[in-house]
């Protein structure tokens, strides 16, 4: 009886030490989680996004296009059906093709549109571009003439946002013969970095700018570990009223967190791209004139942008071909989301435009 005694209290007592022991894992699990953990993954991105498209009405394909060097681009096609001139959207830094989720009804109600995420953002590979600014420039656009040539368009109305604008410029310089109409909203990436800025920076702003060049613009995202989802929220409460018309609850602060908590390829090299204060380094105004007059131009401006768009007006007065420039009053840098009716409504115009002048083959 004593030994049978003897062994229950050994047997509660190595019981309790692996009680202990679980216990203690999950506090460092959990302390790891906590102090280290971004809580991001490829496949909460995918889901982040599907519920974006769940409330969008057209039908659609999602696939990963191949490109140079086994890297993929993610890439969306609505309505793949349509005979009409395709339009090709490319977004802004930070983002991916959900955040043109209150635009697609209405701009692909006639015609294929095809919206992908920039290699090095989004859903798209995530490798490791150049160093170099203007090679970093040439990966981008050499990625999206490889996507093309793997889709099989052979030209297509293209527009592109802030960064995405700067990318669609580029692409149009180097591959003028598929470009039918360059649509430019609130580009980033025209004007030059004026040699003394027109107003005070004060001296605190300078400091911070300085102490944070070394790190890529979304760094702090990610440092947050756990905290990240709740960073975006705080920082950018307007985008849950810009798609509140469209997405439910907090669909788009995951979506942004899971976009730009991965790996910063992209991010990295838009960082090396440009200059201190978000200037280029090299700017797209020097080099737009050389740029085929036959590819008509429309640039959409928000009236309340931080964008400068006096360069939209400069190659107006400048550029033999055709410039149309749009200015959407109430609107910010995120013009298609801040008025997504009069935005639609003026991509539309463009479209309509050039489904009169050719007839385009599609894949």
């Amino acid at each position: 009886m004593a030994t049978a005694i003897t062994e229950d209290i050994r047997g509660d007592n190595n019981r309790s030490v692996v009680a202990s022991s679980v216990e203690l894992e999950r506090s460092r699990c959990w302390f790891q989680r906590r102090c280290s953990w971004r809580p991001t993954s490829e496949r909460l991105l995918e889901v982040a996004e599907s519920r974006i498209w769940k409330f969008v009405k057209s039908r659609y394909e999602g696939k990963y296009v191949p490109v140079e060097k086994d890297e993929k681009i993610w890439t969306l096609k609505f309505n793949p059906n349509a005979t009409k001139a395709p339009l090709v959207m490319i977004h802004g830094f930070g983002g991916g093709a959900g955040l043109w989720a209150m635009n697609i009804d209405a701009l692909a109600k006639h015609r294929t549109v095809y919206a992908i995420d920039v290699l090095g953002f989004g859903r798209s590979s995530r490798p490791q571009l150049s160093g170099d600014p203007q090679e970093a420039e040439e990966q981008f656009v050499k990625s999206i003439e490889q996507w093309r040539q793997e889709i099989g368009i052979e030209k297509f109305v293209l527009l592109g946002h802030s960064f995405g604008g700067f990318l669609a410029s580029s692409y149009a310089l180097k591959h003028p013969s598929r470009v039918q109409h360059l649509i430019l909203a609130d580009s980033w990436g025209y004007s030059e970095k004026p040699e003394k800025l027109q107003y005070n920076i004060p001296t605190w702003v300078k400091i911070v700018a300085t102490l944070i060049r070394p790190f890529n613009p979304l760094a702090g995202l990610r440092a947050a570990g756990p905290w990240g989802p709740s960073l975006v929220q705080k920082f950018r409460p307007d985008l849950q009223g810009k798609f509140a018309g469209l997405l439910e609850d907090d669909t788009i602060f995951n979506y942004i967190y899971h976009c730009n908590a991965q790996k910063p390829s992209g991010e990295t090299a838009f960082k090396r791209m440009s200059e201190m204060y978000g200037w280029a380094k090299y700017p797209m105004i020097h080099r737009i004139g050389e740029m085929d007059k036959n590819i008509p131009m429309t640039m959409i401006h928000g009236s309340e942008s931080w964008i400068d768009c006096s360069p939209s007006y400069q190659i107006k007065n400048s550029r033999s071909g055709y410039v149309d420039i749009q200015v959407i009053t109430h609107a910010g840098h995120h013009v298609y989301a801040d008025q997504p009716w009069a935005f639609n409504q003026a991509v539309n115009k463009v479209c309509h435009r050039e489904d009169k002048l050719i007839t385009v083959t599609i894949n």
